[in-house]
């Protein structure tokens, strides 16, 4: 005799389980490669950068300013923009620092 238990499908099957809750295993793993680890990767070496900024160094703003860092404390720097104009922003809103390519341009 079958009992209702198993033909229901409420016996230990575990295997069952395994293989319908294998798909959100799968995609979760492919997320984390794909989509958090390099997030977090990147995420990384911005706040790196952002420790490196001193004296002297040309930056690019999230707001798309250039200018050259003539002052650095633990959250503010000040930039120099142009003739006498120097602005202070936090160092979050640095977007990268220029390379020695690109100031020559």
């Amino acid at each position: 005799m079958i009992s209702i238990a198993h033909a229901a499908g409420i016996g230990g099957d575990s295997m069952g389980f395994m293989m319908s809750i294998m798909p959100l295993v799968l995609i979760f793993v492919v997320f984390y490669f794909l989509l958090i680890m390099p997030q977090q990767k990147k995420a990384k070496q911005h706040k790196q950068m952002l420790s490196s900024v001193q004296k002297g160094d040309d930056v690019v703003t999230n707001g798309g300013i250039h200018g050259r860092v003539v002052g650095v404390t633990d959250q503010v720097l000040t930039l120099d923009v142009g003739e006498k104009v120097k602005i202070k922003i936090s160092r979050e809103f640095i977007a990268y620092k220029k390379g020695p390519e690109e100031i020559k341009k």
